[in-house]
């Protein structure tokens, strides 16, 4: 993608969410293929990654599939098959996390690396950029300064980076704990999301810091406010999270950035959309309606304190008021202004005395006269005495409003191409110019009588209207410059035909002018990894993934921590996000605190929900935390009984006696 463009990248759980990312302003959109997707969930038949891509590029916009698990060996000739069958579909990129598929027989399409490669490094993205991807999401616990640093490193690759949605608290790609305790592997997109879980956190002599806690959940990403410092940073694609997200959260999310973007490109003149077309909206995108835990912008600016969700991982919702009174069957509430109106459906959330967040959904909304429009009775679908702790005075907020839903069930968004038409005469007949705003040109003609028209104002206006009958297409009319030697009669079937003929005639010449998007071509000789040892860190999972790191120099090659084997106690998850810190903890800010300072230290801290403990190590050097635990027996006794049933092939270059965790 050229340095000059910048790109809004959507998600997409289907080919219909898909499409409508597209309408709402959307670059590019990543969907999930057949499989081999890291949603395990989120797949798609061909016909409809066909039908998207066929969408996507009328408007110039791109369609990337995630092809982003670790495989096993027995897994990659299906993985290579997939590959050209999306291409034959239409699709633009794959977007990779296994090595593997480097090795094998790729069609020429374009390779991404996935947030499953765990990009924090100028020394990782440049090697990326040498072995043939042409562009890579960068980790999300960056600050802009580390980005300017890869920036520097990586000149011909596309820099892309997650501007909003959940957060993974741990480093992409190194997070274990789902497949530890479950048996499903992040890393082959099937996450229990053991990190949304309760915690109860002691200290090093059993005190409890913090009773069940949600200590590893954090709010969601929204880097709205920083879109400018990213631009200059070097980022150029903006990807929005959420390829699980329903139709309506994919509109609002995708409008909202492309109207911030598109502000943005007002601004700077210098850099251009990748894709064409403007969107009209029927509603005013508002990324607070959306599902979402509280906003943070993480560590793009730095460190902060507060970006955990740490008292529930759910959608509490907007403030809407506080309660009145409670009766049997009902209660009544007032709300904050008297422009909010209740809906039957809506969905009520408040905070319980112990700090937990309850709900319920409103069977019925009634408005209370005498009110001044802020009165609501509302009949709760639970029964009132289950509510807990919903009583006079408690605060309430919404978090489903069906008015909002209902809005965006409907077509609520228009996405438009302008265009410049020109009708001139010619020798026996007319000829219709059509230029749309990004130079494709194509022009018709028609032959007919050159007539006078009887009334050549009102002549004038009819040809107007018959030629700017866009509506059914791609296009709006930007001008219409009627460029004849006089005014003739140009009856409507001639001016629908040659209209009809010239927007045929502008759709070819934008097919014809659309290009694959091109495959780099890996430095030659071969690039040299940055290390020449991986652990299982490195989620190397099959013998061509370990044969790629050794054409690069690696000399060791751990099995992935999905192998099953046995490695005891080793860090399930490492992340930025520091707990010790989040509870004001941290030794770094005891610094020059009168009589604390010295007396805090970076002591290991215990994690426990149910039978499982985890051990939380703070290296405090480069500021990260790990936690520490090993798989339950049941889950490794569990892989065994299928091994012996289905054989399964996994590389390993030396004993797990000899590993070092």
């Amino acid at each position: 993608m050229p340095r000059s463009t910048l790109e809004l990248l959507a998600p997409a759980r289907d080919a219909a969410i898909g499409i409508e990312a597209i309408n709402h302003g959307a670059d590019a959109v990543y969907i999930g293929g057949p499989a081999f997707g890291a949603r395990d969930k989120a797949g798609n038949p061909l016909a409809e990654i066909e039908q998207l891509c066929r969408h996507a590029h009328r408007f110039g916009a791109r369609i990337f599939i995630t092809l982003n698990t670790i495989l096993r060996d027995d897994e990659l000739e299906a993985a290579r098959r997939l590959a050209w069958d999306v291409w034959r579909a239409g699709a633009d990129a794959l977007i990779v996390q296994d090595m593997g598929l480097l090795q094998l027989d790729l069609p020429p399409i374009q390779l991404h690396a996935s947030t499953q490669t765990d990009i924090r490094t100028p020394q990782k993205a440049r090697f990326l950029q040498d072995v043939g991807f042409s562009q890579m999401v960068l980790a999300r616990e960056l600050d802009l300064g580390q980005i300017r640093a890869i920036a520097s490193q990586v000149q011909e690759a596309t820099l892309e980076f997650f501007v909003h949605g959940a957060l993974c608290v741990a480093y992409s790609g190194q997070c274990f704990i789902s497949h530890a305790h479950t048996g499903r592997s992040a890393n082959r997109g099937s996450c229990s999301q053991e990190c949304r879980l309760p915690y109860t956190v002691t200290d090093a002599e059993g005190r409890i810091v913090a009773h069940d806690k949600h200590v590893l959940s954090l709010k969601d990403n929204d880097q709205g406010a920083n879109l400018h410092a990213l631009v200059d940073a070097g980022i150029r694609s903006f990807k929005i999270e959420g390829r699980y997200k329903d139709m309506g959260t994919v509109k609002n999310v995708t409008a909202h950035y492309r109207q911030l973007l598109d502000r943005l490109l007002e601004e700077r003149p210098e850099l251009s959309a990748s894709s064409s077309g403007r969107c009209r909206y029927t509603f005013t995108p508002d990324p607070e309606r959306a599902y979402n835990r509280g906003a943070t912008d993480y560590f793009v600016n730095g460190r902060q304190t507060d970006i955990g969700a740490f008292d529930t991982p759910k959608h509490a919702g907007m403030p809407v008021g506080e309660v009145l009174r409670v009766d049997a069957l009902h209660f009544d509430i007032q709300t904050a202004d008297a422009a909010t109106v209740l809906n039957n459906g809506d969905a009520i959330t408040w905070w319980d005395l112990q700090g937990e967040l309850q709900g319920t959904p409103i069977d019925v909304a009634k408005p209370l006269p005498k009110t001044g429009g802020r009165g609501w009775r509302l009949y709760p679908h639970h029964d009132i005495a289950s509510l807990k702790d919903l009583r006079p005075g408690t605060a309430l907020s919404r978090n489903r409003d069906m008015a909002w839903d209902r809005l965006l069930e409907k077509k609520s968004a228009e996405r438009r191409i302008g265009v410049t038409m020109t009708l001139r005469d010619v020798e026996g007949g007319f000829e219709l110019d059509i230029t749309d705003d990004d130079g494709h040109h194509a022009g018709v003609s028609l032959r007919h009588p050159h007539e006078a028209p009887k009334d050549a104002a009102r002549q004038a206006t009819a040809l107007r209207d018959n030629l700017g009958r866009l509506g059914d297409t791609l296009y709006e009319l930007r001008e219409l410059r009627l460029d004849t030697s006089q005014p003739w009669f140009v009856p409507s079937s001639v001016a629908n035909a040659l209209r009809r003929d010239a927007i045929a005639s502008l759709d070819a010449a934008r097919a014809a002018a659309f290009e694959p998007l091109p495959r780099a071509r890996p430095a030659e000789p071969p690039a040299v990894y940055p290390e020449d040892t991986l652990s299982y860190l490195a989620n190397v999972y099959n013998s061509q993934a370990a044969a790629f790191y050794a054409k690069h120099g690696v000399k060791v090659v751990e099995a992935a921590y999905e192998s099953h084997e046995e490695l005891g106690e080793v860090s399930l998850m490492i992340t930025r996000h520091c707990v010790r810190w989040s509870l004001s903890l941290c030794p770094k800010q005891a610094k020059g605190v009168v009589g604390v300072q010295g007396t805090v230290r970076a002591e290991p801290l215990t994690l426990q929900h149910g039978n499982d403990r985890l051990t939380l190590r703070f290296d405090c050097k480069p500021c990260e935390m790990h936690v520490v635990g090993k798989m339950r027996k049941n889950v490794l006794q569990d892989f065994r009984r299928e091994a012996a049933a289905v054989p399964m092939q996994f590389y390993r270059t030396r004993p797990a006696s000899q590993r070092t965790g």
